[in-house]
């Protein structure tokens, strides 16, 4: 895991065969709407508001895709590992 200020990000790699789907976006944004600050989900260089569905999807994110989740206050930092988690296990799919 990354720390810079009070910043943290963790890489994961999408795992289902479904990729980042609506389902799954609306799952990482129900755990993101928990958080105290801004989470973020990077691809490629372009940046998504968690909380949001749309912004979500517009990532693109296949499986075998590489996205980094990111959380602006270290208080987030629980969110930060369940959505890891959350990820990791393919969306409980």
């Amino acid at each position: 895991m990354r720390k810079s200020a009070n910043r943290l990000s963790k890489d994961v790699v999408i795992t289902n065969e479904l990729g980042l789907h609506a389902r799954s976006a609306a799952r990482i944004a129900k755990l993101a709407q928990n958080g105290k600050s801004k989470i973020w989900i990077i691809k490629d260089g372009a940046k998504a508001d968690a909380t949001s569905i749309i912004d979500i999807l517009t990532l693109v994110c296949e499986k075998g895709s590489k996205i980094t989740l990111k959380i602006d206050d270290q208080s987030d930092l629980e969110i930060l590992n369940d959505l890891v988690q959350l990820v990791e296990s393919g969306f409980g799919e």
